[in-house]
């Protein structure tokens, strides 16, 4: 990545405060591995889609200073809303997941736990998550990183995709594709299995009971992250996120 280091902070108040302190994770990030300085010119991002110039003023044990300078919109989020529903992975295939769908463009992750999930969740396990969006969201030059939710419960994860426009269903018991992919437009969400796949009950449930279009990904069964990622990519190219 060249060009200005790029942090995330909260309750940014331009233009009528151009002071502000850089803490905690970020704070250790620009002080220990990239080794910020005074004078360093970085980038400032409050989720808002906007991005702040800043001068590094002052490098404390806990905190940096910096002066804003100006402000631009920041302009590599898609302009389609996609949510990206993914079973919860062994390991740190969950970690890969979330990073991908952060470069593809994803503007928000959701993690669920299903019939045949053999991974668990908690709440330093979701945080981790959500810093590898963040970090993630910076390497690709992003202004907006995603928000990352878990659900304990299937149908729950189901029931937050409610309001988009397409719902699409990646499953192995899906003989074919039922929606019209190369015509794809508008708020789209997709559903993808953990390692264990999905029980017949789960995938009936998605499709009869909320909607969801069965989405094939051809006759040989990939690993789950093979197959989020692949999915993902599919449906940003239908949308035109990736031309």
């Amino acid at each position: 990545m060249s060009g200005a280091r790029r942090f995330f902070i909260d309750n940014l108040n331009y233009p009528e405060r151009t002071e502000v302190e850089l803490s905690g994770d970020e704070f250790t990030h620009a002080k220990t591995v990239l080794r910020v300085t005074e004078g360093t010119e970085i980038i400032l991002l409050d989720n808002s889609g906007k991005e702040y110039s800043a001068i590094v003023t002052s490098v404390g044990k806990h905190s940096l200073s910096a002066h804003i300078t100006g402000v631009n919109a920041g302009n590599r989020e898609s302009s389609t809303p996609v949510y990206l529903l993914a079973g919860a992975l062994k390991g740190d295939k969950t970690e890969l997941v979330v990073q991908k769908a952060t470069e593809l463009g994803v503007s928000k992750i959701g993690v669920f736990s299903s019939r045949y999930c053999s991974a668990y969740m908690n709440e330093n396990k979701l945080e981790r998550l959500r810093r590898v969006a963040r970090e993630a969201a910076k390497q690709c030059l992003r202004s907006v990183a995603p928000g990352v939710e878990y659900f304990e419960s299937f149908p729950q994860a189901l029931a937050s995709a409610v309001e988009y426009k397409n719902k699409l269903f990646a499953c192995e018991f899906a003989g074919e594709t039922t929606a019209d992919i190369k015509s794809l437009t508008g708020p789209t969400a997709l559903v993808i299995g953990s390692e264990g796949g999905f029980s017949e009950e789960e995938f009936s449930l998605g499709v009869n009971g909320y909607g969801f279009s069965a989405l094939s990904l051809g006759k040989r069964i990939l690993r789950a992250e093979t197959a989020a990622i692949s999915a993902l990519s599919i449906v940003m190219f239908c949308l035109g996120e990736l031309s």
